[in-house]
């Protein structure tokens, strides 16, 4: 006796039953393959950001270990600048582009973080100054110029270090006893009393391709000279 089969047994798949099963799965793959190329553009964009974030936490470590070493001379050590006298070999003076700062901005201050270059074994205070190099008509580099005692006149030198590379934007801003806010110091000045600054603010923006980003750090100096009272 011979097994029955029911009808729907042995029926195919309709055409409409393909035709849904295609579509789903054009689905399937479109969507599969489009986010495969948004991880690839994607890609870059985060080799870039990371890039941006491990300099731009470098620059700003390294800043904030020499100004955290400053070396300020106290009263009564340190008396008014006089006529025709040698300045303050550990004055901190800050150009912007509006009083001197003509390649941009310009930061001059002593420091114990001497970074000793080209096998030298010396140590002692340092002159550091960090001023702007231009990289091209919409960047610049941070330099860091490092001497020992006797301190030479200032002068950009290609051997200097880089600190932070394709810099869009330096700001630096001197805070003082009243968290006044200054685009510019001179502590040999009468005009801020011939004080140091109370806190450094350091701001740098990047960018890197389509990404871009700004950071920034405020340090406050481990001595601090008062004003003289006249």
């Amino acid at each position: 006796m011979k097994a029955c089969k029911h009808p729907a047994a042995s029926r195919g798949f309709t055409l409409m039953e393909i035709l849904i099963a295609l579509l789903i799965f054009g689905i399937i793959v479109t969507t599969v393959f489009a986010s495969h190329r948004s991880v690839f553009m994607s890609a870059p964009i985060i080799e870039n950001s990371v890039d941006l974030y491990a300099m731009s936490d470098a620059c700003l470590e390294r800043i904030a270990l020499d100004l955290r070493s400053a070396c300020i001379v106290q009263l009564p050590v340190y008396g008014k600048p006089q006529f025709n006298a040698s300045p303050d070999p550990y004055r901190v003076v800050g150009y912007d582009g509006n009083n001197g700062g003509k390649d941009g901005q310009r930061l001059r201050f002593a420091s114990y973080a001497h970074l000793p270059l080209e096998q030298s074994v010396r140590e002692g205070v340092a002159e550091l100054v960090y001023y702007e190099r231009t990289r091209g008509e919409a960047s610049f580099d941070l330099m860091r110029s490092d001497s020992l005692y006797p301190y030479p006149e200032f002068e950009a030198d290609g051997r200097d270090p880089v600190l932070c590379a394709g810099l869009k934007r330096l700001e630096i801003t001197y805070f003082d006893q009243e968290g006044t806010d200054h685009t510019y110091w001179d502590s040999e000045s009468d005009e801020f009393d011939y004080a140091t600054p109370e806190a450094v603010e350091i701001l740098i923006e990047m960018s890197r391709g389509e990404t871009g980003a700004v950071f920034e750090t405020r340090v406050a100096m481990p001595v601090v000279r008062r004003g003289i009272e006249e």
